[in-house]
């Protein structure tokens, strides 16, 4: 299975001059935790709830605090055409619950979380990258930034 047969396309973006409030709100709208950041047609970043807990509300910022002060810049992705199996390792090896699907064009298409891969596929596999992410650390450990 093909990553475009399990993703959401209906995605909801931001900028990165948007208030983190505003992207709390629509993160609320949407019942999301992650926002892809975006800047013209590019995708520039992601910020998530846990982005705002950690690195705005736990520091006293301000709601009016710009996203790409507290946003994630170093995109992680995969592309619509993936087998589910695949990205699944990946999100495993790379800790991440979601990831943002962009077409062969690097167009933004969809986006992929965990759920949407535990619809899919075995659920052995499911079990085994929930295990994997949930392991403290990775690239992305709140505690590094």
């Amino acid at each position: 299975m093909k990553v475009k047969e399990a993703m959401t396309t209906d995605v909801i973006l931001c900028s990165p001059k948007d208030p983190i409030s505003e992207a709390a709100k629509r993160m609320a709208e949407a019942d999301a935790g992650l926002l892809p950041v975006g800047e013209g047609d590019r995708l520039v970043g992601m910020i998530t709830d846990r982005d705002i807990a950690i690195r705005a509300v736990a520091k006293g910022l301000a709601p009016n605090t710009a996203v790409k002060d507290v946003m994630s810049d170093e995109v992680l992705y995969c592309f619509e055409d993936e087998k589910v199996e695949d990205v699944a390792r990946n999100m495993a090896e790379q800790k991440v619950r979601r990831l943002p699907v962009l077409s062969r064009e690097k167009r933004l298409v969809g986006i992929v979380s965990l759920g949407d891969i535990a619809r899919q596929v075995r659920p052995r596999m499911t079990g085994a990258t929930v295990a994997a992410i949930s392991q403290p650390g990775g690239q992305h450990d709140q505690t590094v930034h």
